[in-house]
């Protein structure tokens, strides 16, 4: 799944140009697990796709202040490749010391059903915690006469065939989440992936796409310059700082909620006590009043949690996306 593109200011950019980046934290005492202490030195965190996105972006904000909680520096080491695969499986395969982790995208659940074969499995990892969660908001082009997702779905059945939908590629969750569109509304619409999100924005501008699915950074100065509109967002509750837009829920598709996520993974047989304990520390920062900031500003909802949760909620989404894979015929083989 293609990584949506964000703008990171200050710090945070400069940082995202590094392909390894370390977050030195200050030591702040001696953690023990047991008999054993933990960390005692550097921890790594595999981001599978390139500087700059989603995934990059909220790692080094989140780790930037665990790593000062924990009193050891965190490396963000950057290993794109093969829609997110390629890193999750150097992580699958890393020793399960408690030294290497990898933040992972909703994409790592898409992927279970995109893939007929992987080089990893679901038991080959244990989720640790999600970290924050990306809201899609459905946006559609001025040349297009709609202004809520009722005039869209009429509009696309009093004109069959002429509906396109944008998303940053083949499996990404905008795509994903545009088929369920489609499906559920029982209009057509055809899909056009892009090389990532950057040209979507100027595709809906033009008009060369009617509708897409992204997160909010970037399109949403241009619905308030009136270039675009937006028509709703496909979270359980409205964005607080845009809290006039509907969500896919009120615009007459129940339990339609698509929205992207971050989260750690750590290898299978990591022990239970470092997993819990870099739980707590991911909320702790997630909670902490700069970093909820810094990811609100970006577009992100600050999540932390359980272990548990995280289970849950990556099952969830295997099945989820599953459906809709298979319904589309759907596949990056």
């Amino acid at each position: 799944m293609q990584e949506t593109q964000l703008s990171i200011k200050n710090s945070v950019a400069r940082g995202a140009r590094l392909a390894t980046f370390a977050i030195t934290g200050m030591v702040l005492g001696h953690t023990t697990f047991a008999a054993d202490a933990w960390p005692t030195k550097p921890i790594k965190v595999i981001v599978p796709y390139t500087p700059g996105g989603s995934t990059d972006t909220v790692s080094r904000v989140v780790f930037e202040k665990v790593a000062q909680s924990l009193g050891q520096p965190i490396i963000i080491e950057n290993k794109p490749g093969a829609n997110s695969t390629l890193g999750v499986g150097v992580a699958a395969r890393s020793a399960p010391d408690g030294y290497t982790f990898v933040s992972v995208l909703a994409a790592y659940s898409a992927n279970m059903s995109l893939y007929s074969k992987l080089s990893y499995k679901p038991s080959d990892l244990v989720p640790v915690a999600e970290m924050a969660e990306l809201p899609l908001f459905l946006f559609s082009s001025k040349k297009l006469p709609v202004k809520t997702v009722g005039e869209l779905v009429d509009y696309g059945k009093k004109h069959p065939d002429t509906l396109t939908f944008g998303s940053s590629g083949v499996g990404s969750s905008a795509h994903l989440t545009g088929e369920r569109l489609a499906m559920e509304s029982k209009v057509k619409m055809t899909h056009i992936p892009y090389n990532g999100s950057a040209p979507i924005l100027p595709a809906l501008i033009s008009g060369e796409v009617s509708v897409a699915f992204d997160p909010l950074l970037v399109p949403m100065p241009h619905v308030k310059s009136g270039k675009i509109n937006v028509l709703a967002v496909a979270s359980a509750k409205r964005w607080p700082g845009e809290p006039n837009i509907p969500t896919m829920e009120e615009s007459g598709f129940p339990g339609f909620v698509m929205s992207s996520w971050t989260g750690l993974l750590a290898p299978a047989g990591t022990p239970a006590p470092v997993v819990d304990r870099m739980a707590k520390e991911i909320a702790a920062a997630t909670r902490s009043p700069d970093v909820a900031k810094k990811l609100t500003d970006l577009g992100f909802v600050p999540v932390g949690g359980t272990s548990e949760d995280f289970r849950k909620l990556i099952e969830r989404d295997i099945s989820r996306y599953g459906q809709i894979v298979k319904a589309g015929k759907i596949t990056l083989d």
